[in-house]
């Protein structure tokens, strides 16, 4: 396999509804897309990074630029046997894991595709249908976050992610319980809190939370593992986990009981099989997270649950959910019990539709 060519492409697409974090609010996505060629045949792939430096340092713009100076050079032209290939060439650029991820990721389908073979059994994924759960952003009221979660219910999901920070924690949750006293549940800070407030957390654990999700600084694993000492609630690490390394010292030192795994904060494929490996040789169950990401994007996180250690109901929820229309044919469906069935088809098992990419469009690069 030797790539021909690399595509940026830079999409503009509303949410259906604001989602809103403890960091920021969003109504609309702007997106990098990544098409790889190789004999014939495209890959794709997406830059999970968002529209400002808030989850990550990287953005779509500085992936652009790190994509096209750096990362092109190193797999244009060259001749792969395997994607395997791919993530060591990447090991001088420090850090700039989203970046990364978008062409490694867009190489594995390209790969896939070239070999007729589903992208999910491609990386090892063994499961057939993934779990889903669901993430509601910060709402304007409590009352209309009541209605929120009972609207995700009725639809099947099968577990509930609300966001919390300072001031919307522990009574939102306690009035969240009141209301819905068996849903799994869990809450997640996006690094809003500090040791300080680890009363917050010792109250949280009166409600039954299947986990809370990096209450602490995102590049810290030692406070988080004080915490996780005081409090019985499981903590969940999502930003702090880059790679392998973090993973396992996360683990050892007790800093976390359930990892959070993205594809572009942790690079790609590769590196995302040995977090679930370790992990899974620790037992620490794994789940995946979700970027606001396009069909593209979305894709790759059902391949991606499809590994054996993903135990838990994943962020990865029907498209219908953040978009009028997706990117992708068919768009992703939920069906009544929560689920969504793995494709069967080659490569991503969804086909991007471009002329839908094309009208969202308003930058796009060809790098030779």
């Amino acid at each position: 396999m030797k790539i021909d060519r690399i595509e940026l492409t830079q999409i503009h697409i509303p949410l259906v509804h604001f989602f809103e974090t403890s960091f920021n609010r969003t109504y609309n996505r702007t997106i990098v897309l990544v098409r790889v060629f190789s004999e014939g045949e495209v890959g794709y792939g997406e830059v999970t990074a968002g529209e400002t430096p808030f989850y990550s340092h990287e953005t779509g713009d500085t992936a652009w630029i790190i994509i096209k100076k750096f990362i092109a050079p190193l797999v244009l032209h060259r001749d792969m046997e395997h994607p395997r290939e791919v993530s060591p060439l990447f090991q001088p650029i420090r850090g700039h894991n989203m970046a990364k991820a978008a062409i490694e990721t867009a190489i594995w389908d390209l790969w896939s595709r070239l070999n007729d073979q589903p992208l999910h059994a491609v990386i090892g994924g063994k499961l057939e249908q993934i779990e889903c759960g669901v993430s509601i952003g910060i709402q304007e009221s409590v009352p209309a976050l009541l209605k929120k979660i009972e609207t995700e219910i009725e639809a099947g999901y099968r577990r509930i992610k609300i966001k919390i920070k300072p001031g919307w924690d522990v009574e939102v949750v306690r009035e969240v319980r009141k209301r819905f006293p068996k849903i799994p549940l869990m809450g997640d800070a996006n690094s809003a809190y500090s040791l300080a407030d680890v009363n917050v957390f010792k109250r949280l654990d009166d409600y039954d939370l299947m986990m809370v999700e990096q209450p602490l600084h995102w590049n810290d694993l030692l406070d988080h593992a004080e915490l996780q000492r005081q409090i019985r609630t499981p903590i969940c690490l999502d930003e702090s986990i880059h790679d392998v390394e973090d993973a396992r010292k996360a683990i050892g030192i007790g800093a976390c009981k359930i990892i959070n795994m993205k594809l572009g904060r942790v690079g790609g494929y590769s590196e995302a099989r040995k977090i679930h490996d370790l992990a899974q040789s620790r037992g620490v169950p794994v789940w995946c997270g979700g970027m606001l990401e396009s069909g593209i994007g979305r894709a790759h996180n059902i391949a991606l649950s499809t590994l054996e250690n993903f135990k838990l109901p994943g962020d990865v929820s029907a498209s219908k959910r953040y978009w009028n229309q997706d990117i992708i044919d068919p768009e992703v469906e939920v069906n009544p019990q929560g689920r969504i069935t793995v494709p069967s088809g080659v490569g991503l098992g969804y086909q991007p539709v471009w002329e839908r990419v094309e009208k969202l469009s308003d930058r796009k690069e060809s790098l030779t």
